[in-house]
């Protein structure tokens, strides 16, 4: 027997078939046929779907936003790094290595 290749459902695909999950209307083994997914499936979609349907009526999309600290720490690297190529720019050009064109 040959295995099937591994499918990717599109996002559209996987809320239909977690939506018909919902209705109730039919039971997961007879939703898996027509679909043709596995049963195991439409129950965590249909376990998705009812947990982030708390996030629609939110009022908003949540923003991921770095905390401080991180920026900060980022900001203090650039800098560092900034100085460092100065640095090493102005040492290559006293030793005549890096045209002073160039800078």
């Amino acid at each position: 027997m040959t295995r099937r290749p591994r499918r990717n459902h599109s996002p559209t695909f996987t809320a239909k078939v977690a939506l018909a999950a919902i209705r109730g209307d039919q039971t997961l083994a007879e939703l898996a046929q027509p679909f043709d997914v596995h049963p195991n499936q439409l129950k965590q979609g249909k376990d998705q779907l009812l947990t982030g349907m708390t996030d629609v009526f939110e009022g908003g999309v949540k923003k991921a936003a770095l905390p401080e600290s991180d920026v900060t720490a980022l900001h203090a690297k650039i800098g560092h790094w900034t100085l460092e190529n100065d640095f090493l720019a102005g040492a290559l050009s006293k030793t005549g290595l890096l045209p002073s064109a160039r800078r």
